[in-house]
C-alpha cells in the first residue's frame, strides 16, 4: 500500500508526523475486544496513540486513528463516507456484515449513507431535535425523573442503568412515536440485542439475536405505523407517515429503518450516559460533592461525563478518494476506524485526560462525532443526562455504589454498563 507524506503542515496539527505503521502486538478486535481492556480501555489506546497512532492494520484495508486532531479530521471531512459500500475490500457475502450489507439496499438508514440522500432524510427528522423543542420537553422529562426518584426514595435503592438511564429516555422516545405505555417494557430486551448489529462480525449466535430484535421492534413499529396512517397524531412518527405518503420526501423503506433508529438511538445513547456518567461521579466522591454543592455545574457536568466514558466508542468512514489528513494519504475505498473513547483522552486536546473534572473548559469532546453525522439527537441526550443526573445527585446526600464489581456489556461500538445499582438515602 502507497502511504505518502506531505511537505506542507496541517492547521490542525501542531505536533510532530508520524508514518502509519503496524504494530505486531496489535491483532485487530481480539486486542480492542479484550476482556482486560473492558473496564479501562484508555491504558490501551494510550499505548496505541504513543507507538502508533495511525495504526495500519493491512487485513482491514484500515486505518485505526486515536489521536483527537486526526479523528477530527476525518468526521468533519466530506469525502469520507460512513457507506461501507465505498470500501474496496472484498468481503465475501457471508463474512459481511450488516453493514455493508444495508450498503446495497434502499432503506437508506441514516447513519450508513451520503448526501443527497442523509440530507433529505435529516432535515425531515432533525426538526422534532432543535435545541428549541428539545428545551421545550425539559419540564416533561424532569416530571418522568422525579417519579422515578420518588419510587427510589421508597425502596432506598435504584439501578441508575434501568431503573433511570433506560426508562427516562424510552418514556420521551415513545411518547414523540406514539407507541402506548403499557408496551414501553418489551423494548429493552430487544434493543439490547438490536445494537450489537452495530459492532460488525459477530458471533452467529450474537447475530441471530441480534437480527431478532431488529426484526421485533420491527415489526411492532409496523403495526403503530399502520395505526397513524388511519389515525394521525401530533407525534412524530405521524409526522414522518404523512411524508412517506407525500411520496417524494420519504419511502416506505426509509419510513420503517428510521422510525428504527430513531427508537434504537433515541434511549440506548443516553441510558449508556447516565449509567457510565453515575458510575464515574461514584468513583470521584469530591466531583460527586462539586456537583451537588454547585448544581449549576451539571451543563459542564454533563459534558466532561460524555468525554470521560462516553456512551458511543468509535464510529468508522471510507475514503472516498485519496485524502491527505495531517500528513498521511488514505487511499480511495480505504477505510479509516476514528476511536472517539481514544480521542477524548488525548493528552494534546485535553490537559490531564484521566482526570475527571466536571468544570472542564474547553471541553471539545467528539462522543457526539462531528460534521454532517453529527448525533441527530445530542441536544435531547444532553438535557435528559442534565435532568436524569442532575436531579438524582442533588435529591439524595448519599448515593452509594451496591457492589463494586461493574460489568459493561457485550457491545463495542456503544459502550454501557449492564447494570449500577445505588443505594440511596435522604
Amino acid at each position: 500500500m502507497r502511504v505518502s507524506r506531505s511537505a506542507g503542515r496541517s492547521s490542525l496539527d501542531t505536533r510532530a508526523r508520524v508514518e502509519p505503521r503496524a504494530v505486531d502486538w496489535f491483532e485487530p478486535m481480539v486486542t480492542l475486544l479484550a476482556p482486560e481492556h473492558r473496564a479501562n480501555p484508555q491504558v490501551l489506546y494510550d499505548r496505541m496513540r504513543e507507538e502508533a497512532p495511525v495504526l495500519h492494520v493491512p487485513e482491514w484495508d484500515e486505518f485505526v486513528l486515536t489521536r483527537h486532531a486526526d479523528c477530527e479530521a476525518v468526521l468533519r471531512d466530506p469525502r469520507f463516507s460512513s457507506n461501507p459500500g465505498h470500501r474496496r475490500l472484498q468481503v465475501p457475502v457471508d463474512d459481511q456484515d450488516m453493514r455493508t450489507q444495508l450498503a446495497g439496499t434502499d432503506s437508506n438508514v441514516l447513519l450508513f449513507i451520503d448526501p443527497p440522500d442523509h440530507t433529505r432524510i435529516r432535515r425531515l427528522v432533525s426538526k422534532a431535535f432543535t435545541p428549541r423543542r428539545v428545551e421545550e420537553m425539559r419540564a416533561r422529562i424532569q416530571r418522568i425523573v422525579d417519579g422515578l426518584l420518588d419510587e427510589a426514595a421508597d425502596k432506598g435503592e435504584i439501578d441508575v442503568v434501568l431503573d433511570l438511564g433506560y426508562q427516562v429516555p424510552v418514556t420521551v422516545i415513545c411518547e414523540m412515536l406514539g407507541v402506548p405505555k403499557e408496551d414501553r417494557h418489551l423494548f429493552h430486551e430487544w434493543s439490547a440485542a438490536a445494537t450489537r448489529l452495530l459492532d460488525g462480525i459477530i458471533p452467529p449466535d450474537e447475530r441471530v439475536r441480534a437480527l431478532g430484535g431488529a426484526m421485533n421492534i420491527i415489526a411492532y413499529l409496523g403495526d403503530v405505523i399502520e395505526e397513524r396512517r388511519a389515525h394521525p397524531g401530533d407525534d412524530l412518527l405521524s409526522a414522518l407517515v404523512a411524508a412517506e405518503e407525500e411520496g417524494d420526501t420519504l419511502s416506505e423503506a426509509e419510513l420503517r429503518s428510521t422510525t428504527l433508529l430513531l427508537f434504537v438511538a433515541g434511549h440506548e445513547t443516553t441510558m449508556n450516559l447516565v449509567g457510565n456518567g453515575m458510575h464515574a461521579l461514584v468513583r470521584h466522591p469530591d466531583q460527586l460533592r462539586a456537583l451537588r454543592e454547585q448544581p449549576g455545574l451539571i451543563g459542564s457536568a454533563v459534558e466532561e461525563l460524555l468525554r470521560y466514558d462516553g456512551p458511543v466508542h468509535l464510529t468508522g468512514r471510507t475514503a472516498t478518494e485519496d485524502i491527505e489528513v495531517n500528513g498521511f494519504v488514505v487511499e480511495k475505498g480505504m477505510a479509516v476506524l476514528t476511536i472517539l473513547a481514544a480521542a477524548n483522552h488525548d493528552p494534546a486536546e485535553f490537559a490531564d485526560p484521566h482526570r475527571l473534572d466536571i468544570a472542564r473548559d474547553p471541553n471539545h469532546h467528539l462522543t457526539f462525532s462531528h460534521g454532517m453525522h453529527y448525533c441527530l439527537g445530542a441536544a435531547l441526550a444532553r438535557v435528559e443526562g442534565q435532568v436524569a443526573i442532575g436531579s438524582l445527585v442533588s435529591r439524595f446526600p448519599s448515593v452509594e455504589l451496591v457492589t463494586e464489581n461493574v460489568r459493561y456489556r457485550d457491545h463495542f461500538v456503544l459502550r454501557g454498563l449492564e447494570e449500577l445499582r445505588v443505594a440511596v438515602s435522604s
